[in-house]
C-alpha cells in the first residue's frame, strides 16, 4: 500500500501536479471513526467535559477546514491529534494573557505587589529599635562586620577595610547572624510566655 502511495506521489511530481486531495466525504467517515479516541485525548488535555467537547469541536472544525494540508495515506489520527493539542495550547495561553493585568502607569508595582494592607510605621519603627538594641548587645568583633554587610559592602571590602582574613570576615558575619536569631528568638518567646 505505501509502495502504491509513493509511486502516485512520484509521477503527480513527475507530472507537475499537486497530490490528490481527501474527498470531504472520505474524510468525515474517517474523522467519525476516530471520534472516541480523539474525545479521550480532549478530555485528557482539558480535564473538564464542557471544555473537552469545546476542544474537541474546535479541532473537528480545524481540521475542515485545512483538509487540503493534509496528504492521504499518512497517519490522520496523528494529525488531528497535532491540531487538538496546538489547539489546546493556544486557547491556553490566550487563557493566561487575559488574567494578566496590564497598567502602563507608574503604579505598576504597586498592582503587582499584591500586598493590601497598608503598613503601620510606628509599629515598624519600634522593631527597628528593638532590633537595634538587640544588635548593640553583639560583640564588637561580630557586630562591626555583620553591619557593613548589612549596609552593602563585599566580604573582600570587609576585609580590606578591617585588616582581616577574608575567612575570618565570613565567619564572623556567619555567626552575627546565628547569634542575633538566637536573641531575637529568645526575646520573643518570653513574651509569648
Amino acid at each position: 500500500m505505501f509502495a502504491n502511495f509513493v509511486e502516485s506521489i512520484e509521477k503527480q511530481i513527475k507530472a507537475n501536479r499537486k497530490p490528490l486531495v481527501m474527498s470531504n466525504e472520505n474524510f468525515i467517515e474517517q474523522f467519525q471513526s476516530l471520534r472516541a479516541p480523539l474525545r479521550r485525548f480532549a478530555y485528557k488535555l482539558a480535564q473538564n467535559n464542557e471544555e473537552a467537547n469545546d476542544l474537541y469541536q474546535e479541532t473537528a472544525f480545524r481540521a475542515f477546514k485545512n483538509i487540503s494540508k493534509f496528504i492521504p495515506g499518512t497517519n490522520l489520527k496523528a494529525w488531528l491529534l497535532t491540531i487538538m493539542k496546538n489547539t489546546f495550547i493556544n486557547q491556553y495561553r490566550k487563557k493566561n494573557k487575559a488574567r494578566t493585568i496590564l497598567d502602563p502607569t507608574d503604579t505598576i508595582y504597586y498592582i503587582n505587589s499584591g500586598n493590601s494592607a497598608i503598613v503601620n510605621d510606628a509599629e515598624s519603627n519600634i522593631m527597628m529599635e528593638e532590633l537595634t538594641a538587640i544588635l548593640n548587645e553583639l560583640d564588637i568583633t561580630l557586630r562591626v562586620p555583620f553591619e557593613m554587610y548589612y549596609v552593602g559592602h563585599k566580604y573582600q571590602e570587609i576585609a580590606d577595610i578591617l585588616n582581616m582574613p577574608l575567612g575570618s570576615v565570613k565567619s564572623n558575619i556567619f555567626y552575627a547572624r546565628k547569634e542575633l536569631k538566637a536573641k531575637i528568638e529568645s526575646r520573643y518567646q518570653l513574651l509569648r510566655s
